[in-house]
Formats: C-alpha cells, structure tokens, sequence
C-alpha cells in the first residue's frame, strides 16, 4: 500500500516538474515578448551609457526594444543590486563593470558574484591620465608636480576603490607621494570638473573624454596600459616612461551584461543571441575603437570565469592599495 502511494507521488512530482519544462520552453521560445530593461548603474553621457544606447539602437533592428535606464551610485553596486534582485525572467539585465568587481572584491558592498548570469562583454578599456588644456605638458612634467606637492593634486575617478582609484593612487606612488582622490557617480561629471579646472588630473577611459579633448578643453598626458592607444597615438604609456603601475599583476577596465542568476538557462541563451549579434554588429566595434576600446566575444561560462578571475587579482590589489602598510 505505502508503495502505490510513493509511486502516485512521484508520478505526480515528476508531472509536475515535466509541465513546468513545458513551461520553461514556452516561455523561452516565445522571450522577449516586451521590451527589457538594461540598467546602467553610472550617469548619463559616461562610456557605459554612450555603450548600452548604440547597443540598444542596434537591437531595436531584431524587432527588440532595450529601454535604458541609469542608475548611478556606491561605484555601481545600487544599480546592479536592482538587477540581482529583480524578476529572474530575462526582462532586467545590467551592466557590470570591473569598478563594481573592485567593491565586491574588496567586500565593500553585499553584491557577490553568484548573484548574475554572465551574458557578454561589451568591451574592454584601457584607462587615461589627462589634466586641463592649460595643465603640464607631459607625464614627466605633471608626476614631478605631483612629487613637489604631496597630497595636494587631485585626481578625480568615476567611483572609488575601483580601477580608476588604483591609478590615480598609482600616479601618485610612481613617485613616491600621494595624491588627493575625488571620487564622483559618473565620468561625464569628471571630465566637466576637469574642463573648468576644478581638478588638477583624471582618470578616465579615452570614451569617456574624447569630446572634450578633441574640443582642446583637456589633454591625456599617460595610458596606464603596457600599450599605446590606436586612436591616441602620440600619448606615452607609464611604462615606457619607466613608471609601474602594475606592480601587483595586471588588471583590465572592462563592462560586460549579466540577467539575475536564476534566470532560465534558455532565456540566458536567448540574451546572449540578441546581444552577443550587436555587440559583435560593426557598426558597435567601430565605434568602440574609435572610443579606444576594444570588442571581443565573450559569453556565458567563459566570461563568468574571467569575471571571477579579475575579481580575484582585484582584491589583492584592493589590499595593497586601500589598506595602510604596516611599518
């Protein structure tokens, strides 16, 4: 008797479990049947939202509307805590970037990666040191007004404790002092500030800045890169000025979407379809390199795995950068 009752049981567990696959199916055969919500966790007019509207313009060609919508603040994690928390069914996905890995590295937010399916990258970044127009004309010339004036130049970065503080605070101990960090939402923000003089240095990505400094309002003066920028050829790196600001391993800028993480796997392979076909699209690559960043096509497991790994390499850095030497 007892038996026939689990038999009847599991026959009816596995009924169950059979139409919510039928379900499942369904409803990923069938996604996206409205429009999906892209957050950007930093300003308006930044790279990341400059980025995630051509995305959106190119997928609108698929029939598919992407409604961006900015929420800045904490170097990221407020927008990007709405998308680990919101409806895990594929229509609110965000835009991730290493500054956030940075505050989860270093444990200074509760977001952990386990929170988001990895989709795709959008683009890696290398970063730029620039001051006013009227500001030193080379690397050499700004370090050593930075050597002659401890804690008294600022460097303003989008956001703290991420890439950007790194090398603002790299600038600094290149030469053995430090500097002062001004840390803002956005780096649209950052580069006005630095335009009207309001700051002594930048660190910024070339997207970032590429209108104000073809308007002359300011100038990149280093890449923190081991290479020079294709389409800011004349710029030096602090590598080949004999400067190291990657004493503790290498590290990468870079933005890149994630759904919720129990989002059904085949809704995920349908957002890494529609994105990964813009992302890749080259009217977006042409525009990100002319932008100085570079487009590569990463997606699901193998772009968690590189997440995972900068976020590794992130927090030791964060602890040799943010935290005190003892003496």
């Amino acid at each position: 008797m007892q038996f026939h009752k689990y038999k009847k049981a599991l026959q009816i567990g596995l009924a169950v479990l059979i139409s919510n696959l039928c379900a499942i199916t369904i409803y990923a055969a069938d996604f996206p049947a409205k429009e999906i919500r892209l957050i950007v966790p930093w300003n308006v007019g930044g790279s990341n939202d400059i980025s995630a509207r051509l995305i959106s313009r190119i997928v609108a060609e698929q029939g598919i509307t992407v409604v961006v919508d900015n929420v800045p603040g904490a170097t990221g994690a407020i927008g990007m805590t709405k998308v680990a928390t919101a409806e895990p069914d594929g229509y609110t996905i965000g835009m991730g970037t290493s500054s956030t890995l940075s505050m989860i590295a270093q444990n200074l937010t509760t977001l952990r990666n386990d929170q988001f399916a990895p989709i795709a990258r959008v683009t890696t970044d290398q970063l730029l040191l620039l001051v006013p127009a009227d500001g030193p004309a080379t690397l050499d010339a700004f370090l050593e007004k930075v050597k002659k004036n401890p804690e008294k130049i600022s460097i303003g970065t989008p956001g703290s404790n991420n890439l950007n503080h790194i090398f603002a605070v790299m600038t600094g101990r290149v030469v053995n002092t430090d500097i002062i960090n001004v840390p803002y939402t956005g780096g649209s923000k950052v580069v006005v500030d630095l335009a009207g003089k309001q700051l002594d240095g930048a660190v910024l990505k070339p997207s970032e800045s590429k209108t104000q400094i073809d308007a002359g309002l300011v100038k990149p003066i280093g890449v923190f890169s081991n290479d020079r920028i294709k389409t800011l050829p004349n710029v030096p790196t602090f590598k080949e000025k004999g400067y190291n600001v990657f004493p503790y391993g290498p590290l990468v800028q870079m933005a890149y979407l994630v759904a919720p993480a129990k989002t059904p796997p085949a809704v995920q392979e349908k957002l890494i379809a529609i994105f990964s076909k813009a992302i890749q699209d080259p009217r977006f690559k042409q525009a990100s390199e002319d932008g100085g960043s570079k487009v590569d096509d990463s997606t699901g497991k193998a772009l968690g795995s590189e997440i995972n790994a900068i976020t590794k390499t992130l927090s030791l850095v964060g602890k040799k950068i943010f935290v005190p030497e003892t003496k």
